[in-house]
């Protein structure tokens, strides 16, 4: 556990998904099948809180995100969320929405890789969720739908509009986020939403390879770039530069670094610490 984690302890159980952490490698299972593992207030909280403990386990080298059935996630629960929502005032509803935002803030801001194992429909703020994720593993039956205009919302929800157009383009950000429309797998793949599309029955397979692999490798020089690479999409040229020059000054002088080096004198593999 981080020395800098204060008082709470780190928590033991989580209510509102499955969560398992087996050699490195912590798996977050959406578990409401029935409703294509729609979303609740309290899913979205405890995702939220998770993924700010996270770093601070020590346990924990990278996150898989999945679901449980035929979907990844359908969005927030019309019943349990959207029906709620009428009955709530503005500030309440700017609460709620901070909170949904909060949660794509908390997964591009842990320093910890992120894979989103899509097994069939990942639509509204589950589309999101993955979107927001480091990589995006598609099964061959799976589906993205943007569809916040669908229900009379702006499509630029959970930042969105931010961060899709920097993955897809402009102009296909525009479709995708205005229209709504389902895009299946392939197309996913072909405009870059996702990183690999694999046969529905190996998902699972190839999730768990590039999470060893993920696990296994430098994980201080994974989370470093993952932090990097979100910090960079608003600085100009000279910023980043100066940012990544002080970045590696400062990696030389890690173990891991050293160890590459003793490992390549020495005719061997590294032993990767992320220290």
């Amino acid at each position: 556990m981080s020395p800098f984690r204060a008082t709470p302890p780190i928590t033991a159980n989580w209510e509102h998904f499955e969560f398992t952490v087996d050699d490195g490698v912590a798996t977050v299972t959406l578990d409401r099948p029935e409703k294509l593992n729609a979303l609740t207030f309290d899913i979205y909280a405890d995702l939220r809180d998770l993924l700010a403990e996270l770093p601070h386990r020590g346990d924990v080298r990278v996150l898989v995100i999945t679901g449980r059935g035929r979907g990844f996630c359908s969005g927030g629960d019309v019943e349990e969320i959207i029906g709620e929502l009428q009955k709530m005032e503005s500030a309440e509803l700017l609460e709620f929405t901070r909170m949904t935002g909060a949660v794509v803030k908390a997964l591009r801001e842990c320093p910890i890789p992120v894979i989103a194992a899509v097994n069939g429909v990942a639509a509204g703020a589950g589309s999101v969720i993955a979107l927001a994720s480091d990589f995006r593993l598609l099964a061959s039956s799976a589906k993205f739908a943007f569809l916040f205009t669908k229900v009379g919302l702006a499509g630029a929800d959970m930042g969105s509009a931010y961060l899709l157009p920097r993955l897809v383009g402009l102009g296909r950000a525009t479709e995708l986020l205005m229209l709504g429309d389902k895009i299946d797998a392939a197309r996913a793949e072909a405009i870059g939403l996702a990183s690999q599309v694999v046969p529905d029955a190996e998902l699972a397979t190839e999730a768990s390879a590039l999470a060893r692999r993920l696990a296994d490798g430098p994980a201080l020089a994974y989370g470093t770039t993952k932090v990097l690479l979100t910090r960079e999409l608003d600085m100009d040229l000279g910023s980043s530069i100066e940012l990544e020059a002080i970045t590696q000054a400062l990696l030389m002088t890690a173990k891991d670094h050293g160890e590459f080096y003793a490992a390549w004198t020495a005719g061997r593999s590294p032993r990767w610490t992320g220290r």
